[in-house]
C-alpha cells in the first residue's frame, strides 16, 4: 500500500508514521531524511542538494522527486511505501502522481490528521527533544523522567528555536495556504481520510488501523 501522511506541524505524523510503517511493513519516506543522505552520499544530485541547502533556498521541485524516484526502486519499496512531509503543494502532488504512473503505481491513502489549532501550539511549545539522539518528549503528557535529560541515553533536552507560539502561528499559516488546495486535490480522487488528531496517541492508531 502507498500512502501519503498529512498534518500540521505538531499534528503527531512521526509518531503515526512509526506505526503504520511497523503494521503495513513498509518504509518512511521523509524528505529531510532523502536531504541528508543524497549530501552524504556526495553523488552528483547530492553536491546539488547540499548547494542548495547551504544557501538556505528550498529544494527545487524537480530535484525533490528525482530523489523520490531513486528512493522507490529499492527493493524495501516493493510492497508499499509511506510519504512523510511530501508532498507540500499542488505541482508537487501532480508531478508525485506523473513519477508513479511511470513506475505502474498510484497512491492508494491519503490519511489527513486533524488537530485544532490551540492542541497544536500547546504540543509544540511543550516539545523537547534530546540532542543526542532525537527523541521527542512533551512536558504535559510524556515528560522525561529526570528534567531536562533524556530518559534513553543522558542526553541534554532542547526546546526548537521554532517551537514558539508567534513561530508555530506563521508554520501553521503557511502549512494551511499549502496545503489547503492538496486536500481538495485528493478528496476529488476519493483517497482522502480525515482522522481527528486531537486524541491520545493510542486512539489515534486504532482510527488510523481501520483505514488500512
Amino acid at each position: 500500500m502507498n500512502i501519503i501522511l498529512f498534518g500540521a506541524p505538531g499534528a503527531g505524523k512521526g509518531t503515526q508514521s512509526e506505526f503504520v510503517s511497523k503494521s503495513k511493513s513498509i518504509p518512511i519516506i521523509s524528505t529531510g531524511d532523502m536531504f541528508r543522505d543524497a549530501v552524504a552520499s556526495k553523488s552528483e544530485l547530492g553536491k546539488k542538494v547540499s548547494s542548495i541547502m547551504s544557501k538556505g533556498a528550498l529544494v527545487p521541485d524537480n530535484i525533490v522527486l528525482k530523489l523520490i524516484e531513486e528512493r522507490l526502486t529499492k527493493d524495501d519499496c516493493k510492497n508499499g511505501f509511506l510519504l512523510d512531509g511530501f508532498p507540500r503543494t499542488l505541482p508537487q502532488a501532480k508531478g508525485l502522481n506523473e513519477l508513479l504512473a511511470r513506475f505502474g503505481k498510484k497512491i492508494d491513502k491519503v490519511i489527513s490528521l486533524e488537530v485544532t489549532e490551540e492542541n497544536i501550539i500547546s504540543r509544540l511549545s511543550t516539545r523537547r527533544i534530546c540532542k543526542n539522539c532525537g527523541k521527542k518528549y512533551n512536558l504535559d503528557t510524556m515528560p522525561p523522567k529526570k528534567k531536562d535529560v533524556c530518559d534513553d541515553c543522558g542526553g541534554e533536552l532542547f526546546q526548537r528555536e521554532d517551537d514558539t507560539p508567534v513561530t508555530i502561528k506563521h508554520r501553521l499559516s503557511v502549512y494551511y495556504i499549502e496545503t489547503q488546495p492538496l486536500i481538495e486535490y485528493y478528496k476529488n480522487q476519493n483517497i482522502l481520510q480525515a482522522v481527528d488528531g486531537n486524541k491520545s496517541v493510542k486512539e489515534i492508531s486504532d482510527a488510523i488501523a481501520v483505514l488500512l
